[in-house]
């Protein structure tokens, strides 16, 4: 076989070169007295002609179906004058067909590769092959090579180790639910696949291997969504010997790299850090787009005095009442204000005031509860101008009232076209709580992970409050996504133990859980720390993609299944007597008429 040029390479250059060409057939044209052959691969789309004369060349390609494998060998000529397709890397040359052989025939396709973003998600997952045919799909899982590479580069050269870790593991208690393997060896105990390489990390640590890293699969038995999968993909990052702020200048480093050699973008650093505490007050979120140029503000001490009872009654309950600057929105309707109203309460809001500044002064419905100075210095605290609108809440629930402006702050920030376009905003949220409130568990729970550090002065102070206690956990921010989390680890025994009694495991349970971790640290272990990134998530946002499932090859529906191989499949009697287990009767058959479901929607 001549040696192959690919359908998206030849240009005016090659003008007179012999080509040989593989690919899918995308169209062919029969426009009478032309006939034409659109080849596909991956590189792209390239005209091809038979020469008018040769009767069998024109026959093979009229039979020729969508999606038929062909190889042509042929010579590269320009295109006629005036024919030239500017849309095409290849629209200046087609080629002159010598040879053409069919590879093999494709049965019609339930849709073509051109058209599935028009077509039913599920179906699309069914037919993966196809879809993964699209030019869409093409460059989002070519981005994600590049991404990859480009992390491996950096951390190389960056003196990080490579190093794999288990996928069979000891069940611990990490916030979802593990996948169980059951062990056909050991009947009556599993193994887990890992959440996260988390405990092994920290154990490399203790191995005194310096620096580590590795692409790795994680899995999690969770209800999905767009941006979940039950197994993931992540970057996974540890140091010894280090701080925070190391951690996240190696971390910004390997973005400014990401984005130069994937995006071809330069982004400036260091990026801003902003404390958990300050990032839900002005933005109503611990993950801010910084891409809208709005913040909420503190309007509590300017209606203090109020009579309003609406505001009285939130502030005597120890609430809090805030506002927002809304662009543009000061000539908005009855009707629009009250639409408004209505997103405000679907985002967990118990409604808004309004302040309008105009020309002639300043207005509210609510003015007559409201003093002139009130509302001026409302207006002037939020940065509301003539043509704006200040929209206020209040509730005796401070995280609640948070939430919900934060909603309304995303809603402005796409409704009013505040965000430029391809324009991409980092950030660090640091200062985490280190415990939250668990209302099933009827005490503390650690908000990220049992062996995050705490903050060592606020354990001190706050061993009796453990709401009060701050870890030395951070995340990494793009566009309003989470894309990493981290956080220097507990490295002494004694603090792991304290940590452990906060959140109310025995001695006993803790040996048991985790007895092999608290046995390593036993034997020395450095200060260390490290972060974990979401790859699929990096790459969904860098490709531009909606959801995961768009920069992941094989993915699974919200429902855990894949429709394109049918699993979870139907395990035989057989297979479960080995691992000393039963089926339970029906579910095989829910698993099934599941599938069916989903395929047939």
């Amino acid at each position: 076989m001549r040696q192959r040029t690919y359908c998206g390479v030849p240009d005016a250059a090659y003008a007179g070169k012999p080509v040989t060409l593989c690919g899918w057939v995308n169209r062919v044209r029969d426009l009478g007295g032309l006939l034409f052959l659109d080849l596909r691969d991956h590189t792209g789309l390239i005209q091809v002609r038979p020469a008018q004369e040769n009767v069998e060349h024109r026959e093979v390609i009229r039979g020729l179906r969508h999606e038929d494998v062909v190889m042509v060998q042929g010579r590269v000529q320009r295109r006629p004058e005036g024919s030239a397709n500017s849309k095409m890397t290849t629209g200046q040359v087609e080629v002159i067909v010598d040879s053409i052989e069919i590879l093999a025939r494709a049965k019609t396709p339930p849709f073509l590769p051109e058209e599935a973003d028009k077509i039913q998600e599920d179906i699309r997952l069914k037919y993966r092959v196809l879809h993964l045919r699209s030019e869409g799909l093409q460059y989002n899982l070519r981005l994600r090579h590049r991404l990859c590479q480009s992390v491996r580069r950096y951390f190389d050269e960056n003196g990080f180790c490579e190093i794999e870790t288990p996928f069979l593991v000891k069940p611990t208690p990490e916030g979802a639910r593990d996948f169980l393997v059951p062990s056909r060896l050991h009947k009556g105990r599993a193994y887990a696949l890992p959440q996260s390489p988390q405990i092994y990390k920290q154990l490399l640590m203790i191995s005194g291997y310096d620096r580590y890293f590795q692409i790795v699969k994680c899995f999690r038995d969770e209800d999905l969504r767009a941006d979940r999968q039950p197994e993931f993909t992540q970057i996974d990052v540890e140091l010894s010997f280090t701080d925070e702020r190391e951690v996240q200048e190696i971390v910004e480093g390997l973005m400014v790299r990401i984005f130069a050699e994937v995006l071809g973008k330069q982004i400036p650093t260091p990026f801003p850090q902003i404390p958990y505490e300050e990032a839900i007050r002005a933005y109503g979120s611990d993950k801010p787009d910084l891409r809208v140029p709005l913040k909420i503000v503190e309007l509590s001490e300017i209606f203090a005095a109020t009579e309003f009872q609406v505001f009285k009654n939130v502030l005597e309950n120890g609430g809090a009442v805030r506002g927002i600057n809304l662009p543009g929105c000061g000539g908005y309707s009855r009707k629009q204000r009250d639409d408004l109203v209505e997103k405000a309460r679907s985002w967990g809001l118990g409604g808004l005031v309004y302040i309008i500044p105009t020309a002639e002064g300043i207005t509210s419905p609510a003015a007559k509860f409201l003093s002139p100075e009130q509302m001026l210095e409302a207006v002037k605290r939020s940065g509301s101008e003539v043509g704006d609108l200040t929209a206020i809440g209040a509730d005796a629930n401070i995280q609640k009232l948070a939430l919900g402006l934060g909603q309304l702050r995303l809603w402005a920030g796409h409704h009013l076209n505040l965000i430029e376009k391809d324009q991409y905003q980092l950030c660090w949220i640091t200062d985490f709580p280190m415990f939250e409130y668990s209302e099933e568990l009827g005490r503390a729970q650690a908000a990220h992970h049992p062996f995050t550090s705490p903050v060592l002065a606020d354990l001190d102070q706050y061993e009796n409050e453990p709401l009060k206690i701050r870890s030395r956990a951070y995340d990494l921010v793009l566009n309003g996504h989470e894309i990493a989390g981290g956080s220097i680890r507990i490295n002494r025994m004694e603090i792991q133990r304290r940590v452990f009694n906060l959140l109310g495991f025995s001695e006993a349970e803790a040996q048991a859980k985790f007895g092999f971790l608290l046995e390593a640290l036993e034997l020395g272990a450095p200060p260390h720390g490290g972060i974990a990134f979401g790859l699929d998530r990096i790459a969904m946002l860098l490709a531009g993609a909606d959801s995961i499932r768009d920069v992941i090859a094989f993915p699974k529906t919200t429902a855990a299944l894949s429709l394109m191989d049918g699993s979870p499949a139907e395990t035989n009697a057989a297979q479960w007597a080995e691992l000393g287990l039963k089926p339970i009767s029906g579910i095989t058959k829910m698993i099934q008429d599941q599938i069916d479901e989903d395929t047939q929607k």
